[in-house]
């Protein structure tokens, strides 16, 4: 044991410099934010409340009754119930969401090839009984209409979700490059 270790030992120096930079952020202000008065702006891409597209051009929803995402859902809290309409084509009766089960994971906007279901920036949401957490589909086209319409919507795929077809240019390519050598 040196000089130093002994001293260190005696003195308790690690100890002395941790109370010293503990008194010297003792009488710094709170980083803390008061909640309701001090509000974020949510973060570009987060995961909130469940919402389904509305088509800007017929004002209808984009879902198809496809069933993907009720597929991808590792809670299984998605439920989508469709019958056969008109000229024999899928239409969507119920589409609901048990938003308590719900773990935010963003597989179900991932799986839809429509782009049909979104998750909004909507982090703010409570309530007293279990019923006003389970979305019918009246009620996740009002959450797209309230939080997400318009343009916030469109930058919301464009940035965040949609598979561009730039991600696939290099298998495009190789593929070119193999059906040349053939």
């Amino acid at each position: 044991m040196t000089v130093t270790d002994f001293v260190k030992k005696v003195l308790f120096l690690e100890i002395l410099k941790g109370l010293a930079l503990t008194i010297r952020h003792f009488f710094s202000p709170a980083v803390t934010r008061q909640y309701p008065s001090e509000k974020r702006e949510p973060f570009p891409g987060s995961r909130g409340l469940n919402a389904l597209v509305r088509d800007p051009e017929t004002g209808k929803a984009k879902c198809v009754g496809c069933g993907l995402c009720a597929a991808m859902c590792p809670s299984q809290c998605i439920h989508i119930y469709t019958s056969e309409g008109e000229d024999h084509k899928k239409v969507v009766d119920r589409y609901e969401i048990e938003v308590l089960r719900c773990v935010f994971c963003g597989l179900c906007v991932e799986a839809c090839p429509y782009g049909a279901v979104a998750l909004t920036d909507c982090y703010e949401y409570s309530g007293f009984t279990r019923e006003e957490f389970y979305m019918n589909k009246d009620r996740l086209l009002k959450n797209w209409d309230d939080y997400m319409a318009g343009e916030k919507g469109r930058i919301y795929f464009q940035k965040y979700w949609t598979p561009r077809a730039s991600d696939f240019r290099a298998a495009a390519l190789s593929r070119s490059k193999e059906e040349a050598k053939t």
